[in-house]
Order: structure tokens, then sequence, then C-alpha cells
């Protein structure tokens, strides 16, 4: 059976080697989940990313994991990250926050799995540690959370043109149900008496 795999007939099961891939995928996916279901999804309630999420975390770990022990050319490198480079997605645009979020399990993954004996445990764990808790840390305090933009097409010139935003941001939060707290003009469009703003609620 190894023959017509192409392995090692020594290779269906090193312990040593084994061992070594368990541990590090448990550390891998153990941090993903801390990051995706106990930051993300408690922080923002959205579950249509999770199973993303964590197919990219486990598939980019075990090409580098598994990749890291077979010598590749230049030209394999160079076609494996032009996969990842024209990978989109043919649905609605993925939020900044969310792409982010992508990124970080997939750096998790590549952190775990091409670590050598040079690094040690302690210093895993601490890298490890460390992206775990600034995401928790970013995301909680109130400190770091930045105001979310909202385009809209507005058609009281009348309210805009005044210096006294009062009553224009008191429109804008009856209107919209958004809790506005500053307006950008963007552009006034005189012939249909609109106005393009942008408006500026407190983030989720």
């Amino acid at each position: 059976m190894s023959e017509l795999l192409g392995l090692h007939p020594e290779a269906i099961i090193d312990a040593a080697d084994f061992a070594k891939l368990g541990s590090r995928l448990l550390l891998d996916l153990l941090v993903t989940s801390f990051v995706v279901l106990l930051v993300y999804v408690r922080r923002y309630g959205r579950t249509e990313y999770v199973f993303t999420y964590f197919m990219f975390n486990l598939i980019t770990f075990s090409l580098c994991f598994l990749l890291r022990k077979v010598p590749v050319d230049l030209g394999f490198a160079l076609g494996l990250f032009a996969v990842f480079g024209i990978l989109r997605y043919r649905t609605e645009p993925i939020r900044t926050r969310d792409l982010t979020y992508l990124f970080v399990v997939i750096g998790i993954a590549i952190l775990n799995a091409v670590v050598n004996k040079k690094v040690s445990l302690g210093e895993l764990l601490l890298v490890n540690g460390a992206i775990a808790g600034l995401t928790f840390t970013l995301e909680y305090l109130t400190w770091f959370r930045r105001d979310q933009s909202h385009a809209i097409v507005y058609d009281n010139l009348e309210l805009v043109q005044r210096e006294d935003p009062t009553e224009l941001l008191a429109d804008l939060r009856k209107r919209t149900g958004l809790d506005v707290r500053r307006v950008q003009v963007e552009q006034v469009d005189l012939l249909r008496d609109t106005v393009r703003l942008t408006v500026f609620c407190p983030g989720d």
C-alpha cells in the first residue's frame, strides 16, 4: 500500500512525526477556536464565516506542515502562492474586519506549521498567546473601537447648510435609525436637490 501511494514503507506510521503533527494541530485549532468562536462570533454574532475560517486554517496548516518535509521547487511554490493570490469570492464584498480575521487564522496556521527546533515551546506559546490576547483586547476595549461609516443620499439641503448640525443629526437618526454622531458632506447635486453624505456611528 505504501509503494502504491509513493511512500517509504517505514513512513506509514512514524510515532515522533505523528505526535509532532498532532500537538501542532491541536495548538493551532485551540488558538483558532479562541479567536473565531470566543472573540469573533461572540463579538459580532456572525456565523456565516466560521466554516470558511476553520477550513482556511486547516488547509493552510496542512499544506505548510507537510510541504516543509518534501523538496519544493521554485515553480511549484510560485504556483501555489499564485492560486492564493487569484482566489476571490464571487459573492457580496467581504467586510474589512471579516477579511482581517481570515488573515489572522491563516497566519496562525502558518506560524504553527513552519516553526522548527530553533523555536522553543515557550516562544511558540507566547506568540500564539499574543495573537489571541491582542485580538481579544482590541475587540473588547472601547478605546480601540472605530466609528462605522455609511454612505447615504439626503434630500434636505436646508438642514445641511445650517452651521448648527443638531437638527441635521436628529433628522438623520430619526430616518435611518442609526446613532449618527457626525456627518461629512461628500457631493451636492443641485439638479436633484440632494446631497451625498457619509454618516459616522459607533462601531458595533
